[in-house]
């Protein structure tokens, strides 16, 4: 059930990046509020996991099961039924809240179940696959949805899949609760909730205009404030919903940093890579599904792999690795251009794949496995919440970015295409105020082959500056978990940090007795 939890909740996540060309050109968004279209979506899915896993220590983990299931398909069946990008929005958070309830339950079910680390690592390794699986089969479903029919109806399959689920796990799901769980913790919600919110929202809104404006300062301030308070309401609250002591232990650490930061190249990298499929290779949905089912299929099989390695292989050597053949396959991405074949694209993807399926498992694991037991379903939640942080934070970093830096192409490519005059003008206005979507509403006549062509060529310059920073960001990751996660010297000598077991604090310094003197 845990599995088909998290299947649920990461089911649309592909449906949507795939088919956003489509969505702009059926709704006429611009690209800052196409960002908007995946970040409502991770925006609640960051905001309120950890919430759901205290809420689900404390009432039960089925409750929020099951409510997440029924979130999922509310929002699944709102955004069947949107005619307008606000209502596609609103469709999208219910869907992140029902993840937000979901992902943090699903591990803790595990961890629930399976208290031997060892043992643990096998079964999370299926929790990703089924995971990555998601990722996999929505962007498939996707792209034969709007291979016949409108956008809207790639929505419709999660509803059934929630629903049966939520039937099966009234018959098949035990109740369990946390031992000596607390109680929920309202001011570090609030003002984590407001701290996410206002940082996604700034970074968003400056990417579109400027990071001068008055809204945008007010939400980066409101951001690390919150950020502030956020931080002294737990260190006071009895009861935290993130114990901060849990960054006592160095795999823990270790693990949230990594995941924050990969997630912010990749969400971000996949947010720019469907674009340039869609509005530079000029590929259908289905087409697009098909390149994507390259890094999601390799990551899946290699995911499944990692987990049963976990006990005789250490995590930092397989999370080191995968992130570097991550940075290598998006180096290599640079000199792709409107014309490289499939197979060219190809192996690179799925080198990509590859090391993305090396991270996934071992990195959630030792999150869970780096703290003591009655603490793993906070310590999953943690790390999920920081990995969401990233990924919402990426579609609106690498989506600035690629704005900014083909906006700022856009005139000089169209001169080298011999368009010039008014009618470069109107484009360049045009773009800057709509996004490089917004080309389609200028009338261009004889000029459209050549205007599209400058349009494609100012993209590939966004998308080089947004691999670059993609590659950079997960070399850092790399290097954070090769430093991190070293091995750690104790009274017997030096310990492997296998699944995170070195940086397990003894029953007799756990972090909870830690917090209590």
């Amino acid at each position: 059930m845990a599995c088909l939890g998290v299947f649920v909740a990461y089911l649309p996540v592909t449906s949507v990046s795939v088919s956003l060309t489509a969505i702009q050109s059926a709704l006429s968004t611009t690209t800052s509020q196409l960002s908007w279209v995946s970040d409502a979506f991770v925006l609640p899915m960051a905001a309120f996991i950890l919430t759901a896993g205290v809420f689900g220590d404390v009432h039960g983990r089925k409750k929020v099961y099951l409510a997440g299931l029924l979130l999922c398909a509310a929002g699944a069946a709102t955004s069947l039924t949107a005619d307008s990008v606000g209502r596609l929005w609103t469709g999208q958070a219910l869907s992140g809240l029902g993840a937000a309830a979901l992902l943090p339950t699903t591990l803790a079910l595990i961890s629930h179940a399976v208290p031997d680390h060892r043992e643990r690592g096998k079964f999370i390794g299926f929790w990703a696959m089924c995971l990555l699986g998601a990722l996999a089969v929505g962007g498939m479903i996707a792209g034969a949805v709007l291979s016949h029919t409108a956008w809207r109806w790639i929505f419709l399959v999660p509803i059934p899949v929630a629903l049966l689920a939520f039937v099966l796990s009234l018959w098949l799901l035990p109740e369990s609760r946390a031992p000596r769980a607390g109680r929920l913790d309202w001011p570090g919600q609030i003002t984590a909730a407001l701290a996410i919110t206002a940082l996604v929202y700034g970074v968003i809104q400056g990417g579109a205009g400027s990071f001068g404006d008055t809204e945008v300062v007010v939400a980066l301030v409101v951001a690390v404030l919150s950020g502030a308070l956020f931080v002294l309401a737990e260190r006071r609250s009895t009861h935290p919903m993130l114990d901060l002591a849990l960054f006592r232990s160095p795999g823990f650490t270790a693990t949230t940093l990594v995941a924050m930061v990969m997630f912010l190249g990749m969400i971000g990298f996949f947010f720019v890579l469907s674009l340039y499929f869609g509005m530079v290779q000029h590929l259908d949905t289905l087409g697009t599904a098909w390149r994507l089912l390259l890094v999601t299929g390799a990551a899946l099989v290699v995911s499944g792999i990692a987990g049963r390695l976990m006990h005789k292989v250490s995590p930092r050597l397989m999370i080191t690795t995968g992130l570097l053949m991550v940075t290598a396959a998006l180096l290599t991405l640079l000199n792709a251009g409107a014309d490289t074949s499939f197979g060219s694209l190809g192996w690179r993807l799925v080198v990509l794949g590859l090391g993305m399926g090396l991270v996934t498992t071992p990195m959630t694991a030792t999150a869970v496995a780096s703290v003591p037991h009655p603490l793993a379903g906070m310590a999953a939640a943690g790390n999920n919440a920081f990995r969401q942080v990233g990924g919402a934070l990426g579609p609106a970093v690498l989506g600035a970015l690629l704005t900014s830096r083909a906006v700022s192409a856009l005139p000089g490519h169209l001169a080298d295409a011999g368009v010039h005059g008014t009618l470069a003008e109107r484009l360049t206005d045009a773009v800057r105020d709509g996004g490089l979507g917004a080309v389609g509403s200028v009338p261009l006549g004889a000029r459209t082959g050549q205007v599209w062509g400058a349009v494609g060529e100012s993209f590939l310059d966004g998308m080089r500056l947004c691999l670059a920073v993609s590659a950079g960001l997960t070399f850092l990751a790399a290097v954070l978990a090769f430093v991190l996660l070293r091995p750690r010297a104790t009274g017997g000598g030096t310990t492997r940090a296998v699944s995170g077991t070195a940086a397990v604090p003894r029953p007799s310094e756990s972090l909870s007795a830690t917090r209590q003197r």
